[in-house]
């Protein structure tokens, strides 16, 4: 018998100062068998630092065609195409080609400072391609934060993130590895 779903609810509260963007979302995410609770924390880190009505949560790990978050507009055109973690150099290609902006949230340490030594020169020529990546410190302070039921808040201003519950926050600070040319 197949492992399903884990079902977790967030209601996210989100202030980007540099977007101008002021919205809180109830959210439901499913964490994949496979997906750690920090992945999964990771996930929504994403959503709340490109936060907006349309973006929407993809099939992700279940589906190879599907990133893990997407904003479509009204023609079904991919107007922003989002992965987490380390893909592969030639998935990322692929969705250059198929979407107007691509976002890799890139985490995992080491292996995330390797990842982008290995695919840095060929990901570098996509010109709409932009790569982020939190410290392994960071990601796993997220992972802590996992709840089944979680109320966050999320504040973005001058390149730095404050992602927390009523108990912890933690701080972090992106590193722009590649930058939308």
């Amino acid at each position: 018998m197949a492992l399903r779903s884990t079902i977790y609810r967030a209601e996210l509260s989100v202030a980007d100062m540099e977007r101008a963007h002021y919205a809180t979302q109830v959210l439901t995410l499913a964490r994949h068998p496979s997906e750690t609770e920090e992945r999964l924390m990771v996930r929504l880190l994403a959503y709340a630092l490109y936060a907006d009505p349309r973006l929407a949560f993809g099939a992700g790990l279940s589906t190879e065609d599907e990133p893990d978050l997407w904003l479509k507009d009204d023609t079904g055109a991919i107007k922003l195409w989002i992965d987490v973690g380390l893909p592969d150099e030639r998935r990322v290609r692929r969705a250059c080609g198929r979407a107007a902006r691509v976002i890799v949230l890139a985490y995992g340490g080491r292996k995330a400072t390797m990842w982008w030594s290995q695919n840095a020169a060929e990901l570098a020529r996509s010109p709409n391609l932009e790569v982020l990546a939190i410290s392994e410190t960071e990601s796993a302070s997220l992972g802590l934060l996992a709840a089944r039921a979680m109320q966050l808040t999320c504040t973005v201003q001058d390149g730095h993130v404050w992602f927390g519950s009523a108990t912890q926050v933690v701080p972090i600070e992106p590193q722009r590895l590649n930058a939308v040319r």
